[in-house]
């Protein structure tokens, strides 16, 4: 009877023990939540309920908490969930199982199997299938650290995110939470139905779906375009995207090169500057230039600041330079292009000579064999002809020829013939001051490989040329006039000069006049205008 009374006074006073510390930990054991007090202790782990809680006194001065079943902890503004786990508050330690999750602030959330938490550091040691989203992306990673004081979470055994139709995956990651960014690193690598990203750094951002790129790296879109860069940003909500550092982008038969190339997708044009090189292998063209705007669903471009459109040939490219080139399609030329039907409208798009250029105001031209000058150009590939307006003046075969408008028709790409219309004139130096002159109404050329070979002049024809015999010795000079003249070079030279119909004229003996006064009235000597090579036109 003495032992059964003192079994039941120390299973009392054990039952009291176990009550007192129940109500100091304030959690109670049927799963109610605790009360929390209005200013609350963010340095500790409060307990919010939990099914099952046992008190674990290791030594004097510390006593951990077991808590199982629906576990709910609270720090400061962070809720931590498990299904069981260890709170030592007092080690500054707790360590959470099985359907672990940390909702720090409003739209953060990370999901693991194990969680390790340094409460003082506010430190979290994540590792099971861990997940964490944003509300817009989200995070899969074996193992992660995150850090709720300043939101920035770090994995280093590879990581998967997932943003709409957007797929990240990295070796490395550090995902800034507050600003809604993560930095990948070490072989990154993008995939969206519009674009791939290969790279080694890559900074995303999961609410604007913005990609910064800081390191070599390879886009290559839908369509087939690939750019490579080291240095701009691409957002695809938006479709624009600036890349810097003289990113490459190569679109079709397109390469285009520049200090600074701008995109955007959703309009289709695009903006490069700074050391611009275009060069296009289908049109056997290279374009530089300070800047140029091109647009790409109309298949046209504007280059400014100090153009120059190489178009290539065999043997002798011809290079143009103005203050502003331009090209488009010439089927949108067209007043009636509007009525055309899709299938001719296709039809031209993937017509390489549907194409027209145009440049304005100090035009200048040089091939090896043909050199000009004028205030503005158009060229058509569709009939591979130059007219230029304003002034022109070509230089071709030591011949200088001037008019109001001069037709440049070219074949295989090299001059084939040309025509002057009115103020028609030819001037050829033979020495300083002595010049052979045809001026008339109308002009037509003509060039044999790729050289001025002969002219006609029609209306009003007039010459001046000087008489030389087998020695080249100058002997007179020959003033005429004919409804036509025919002039033949060779070698360069003035051949033969042959007048038809309604001649009349003198030739006067060489001492008898002053070469000064053998001019005719539109005569100009413009060499100094002349380009004398192709690196003056890139000065």
């Amino acid at each position: 009877m003495k032992k059964t009374r003192a079994s039941l006074r120390l299973g009392g006073l054990l039952l009291l023990l176990v009550f007192s510390a129940l109500l100091q930990a304030q959690v109670p054991v049927t799963g109610f939540s605790t009360s929390v007090t209005p200013a609350e202790d963010t340095s500790r782990v409060q307990i919010i309920g939990a099914d099952r809680l046992t008190l674990l006194k290791t030594d004097d001065s510390t006593t951990i908490q077991i808590l199982a079943g629906g576990v709910r902890l609270k720090q400061g503004k962070t809720l931590f969930f498990c299904d069981s786990c260890v709170l030592n508050n007092s080690g500054q330690l707790f360590e959470a199982w099985g359907n672990v999750q940390i909702k720090d602030n409003d739209s953060i959330n990370v999901f693991s199997r194990h969680l390790r938490y340094l409460i003082d550091k506010k430190l979290a040691y994540l590792d099971g299938g861990v997940r964490l989203t944003d509300g817009k992306a989200q995070l899969n990673t074996p193992d992660l650290e995150y850090d709720l004081n300043t939101d920035i979470g770090i994995y280093k055994k590879g990581g998967k995110l997932v943003n709409k139709k957007t797929t990240l995956t990295s070796k490395e990651g550090y995902y800034y939470a507050s600003l809604k960014e993560v930095y990948f690193k070490n072989d990154v690598y993008l995939k969206d139905p519009a674009y791939e990203i290969t790279t080694d750094s890559l900074l995303y951002n999961t609410q604007t779906q913005t990609n910064r790129f800081i390191a070599q790296t390879l886009i290559v879109d839908s369509t087939g375009r690939s750019i490579r860069t080291t240095d701009g940003f691409y957002s695809a909500a938006t479709g624009k995207a600036t890349f810097g550092k003289r990113p490459v982008i190569k679109d079709g038969a397109t390469t285009i090169i520049g200090d600074r190339v701008a995109f955007d997708d959703s309009s289709g044009t695009s903006q490069a500057a700074g050391n611009v090189l275009i060069v296009d292998t289908a049109q056997g063209t290279t374009l530089l230039a300070g800047e140029v705007f091109r647009d790409n669903k109309k298949e046209r471009f504007l280059a400014t600041k100090k153009p120059l459109l190489i178009i290539e040939q065999e043997k002798d490219s011809i290079y143009v330079t103005a203050d502003t080139i331009y090209s488009g399609k010439q089927s949108e030329l067209s007043s009636d292009s509007t009525k055309k039907s899709k299938t001719d409208s296709l039809s031209k798009s993937k017509d390489s000579s549907d194409r027209y250029l145009e440049a304005f105001h100090h035009v200048r031209i040089f091939s090896d064999s043909l050199q000009a000058v004028c205030d503005s150009l158009f060229y058509s590939y569709k009939d591979s002809t130059y007219r230029l307006f304003t002034d022109p003046v070509i230089w071709s075969n030591g011949s200088q020829i001037t008019g109001d408008t001069v037709l440049l028709f070219t074949k295989n790409r090299k001059p084939d013939r040309l025509k002057v219309f009115e103020n028609s004139m030819l001037v050829q130096q033979q020495e300083p001051g002595l010049y052979n002159q045809i001026a008339s109404i109308r002009m037509d050329g003509y060039f044999s490989r790729g050289e001025l070979d002969s002219v006609r002049a029609i209306g009003e024809a007039k010459t001046i040329y000087y008489i030389q015999d087998e020695d080249s010795a100058y002997t007179g000079i020959n003033e005429s006039k004919s409804d036509i003249i025919d002039i033949y070079l060779l070698n360069k030279e003035l051949d033969k000069i042959v007048l038809r119909n309604e001649v009349s004229g003198t030739i006067w003996p060489i001492g008898q006049k002053d070469p000064l006064q053998m001019r005719l009235p539109s005569f100009r000597w413009l060499e100094s205008r002349r380009p004398k090579s192709k690196l003056e036109l890139i000065e």
